[in-house]
């Protein structure tokens, strides 16, 4: 099954970016083929000014819409996510994450963000008709620890959070192509 992991970080030495980056890794451990969207490289004047036929836009747009499952991480700036973040999402058709699988991720300074998630992140992402959003994941910049020679290190709680995220998330991803089919099998039921 593929999965895009979408990036909406404005830094690139983000620690949304390598937590992103982190479940990724554990994703591919499980057998699941994963591609990386950085909502940064995209052109800034197509995502400000909602360029829908800029290239860059259509190629990111149909790496999404390909995918099975989105993993989306983001900081939290000002108790939200990110701004190029939802210029992003603006840019999908109302429904563009129809029938996929969604975890989100967050980042920030301190646990009085964790809301962002529940708050601000997953009702975008339920208007863009997810087919199911997996309960978010967040960690504090103290939770997360970033050295260049050994990589990221998670703490034990987010570490044990991140998986039973992955988890859940590979489990629910490998018994997608069985529910599209009993769907399948149950409108052309209805039709007969």
């Amino acid at each position: 099954m593929s999965v895009l992991l979408l990036g909406g970080s404005p830094s690139v030495s983000s620690s949304s970016a390598r937590l992103l980056q982190h479940v990724g890794d554990k994703l591919a451990l499980h057998g699941h083929r994963c591609n990386t969207l950085q909502v940064r490289d995209l052109p800034a004047q197509a995502l400000l000014h909602a360029n829908f036929d800029d290239p860059a836009i259509v190629r990111a747009t149909a790496l999404l819409l390909d995918a099975d499952a989105i993993v989306v991480a983001t900081p939290v700036y000002k108790a939200a996510y990110t701004g190029i973040l939802k210029a992003f999402l603006d840019l999908l058709p109302q429904d563009g994450l129809d029938g996929k699988l969604v975890l989100p991720l967050a980042t920030g300074g301190s646990q009085s963000h964790m809301l962002v998630l529940d708050y601000a992140l997953r009702p975008v992402l339920a208007s863009l008709a997810a087919r199911f959003i997996l309960p978010g994941i967040y960690a504090t910049s103290d939770q997360l620890r970033w050295n260049a020679a050994t990589g990221l290190t998670l703490d034990a709680p987010i570490a044990a959070r991140v998986a039973r995220g992955v988890e859940q998330f590979s489990t629910e991803l490998f018994a997608l192509p069985q529910q599209r089919l009993q769907a399948q099998h149950t409108l052309h039921s209805l039709a007969v």
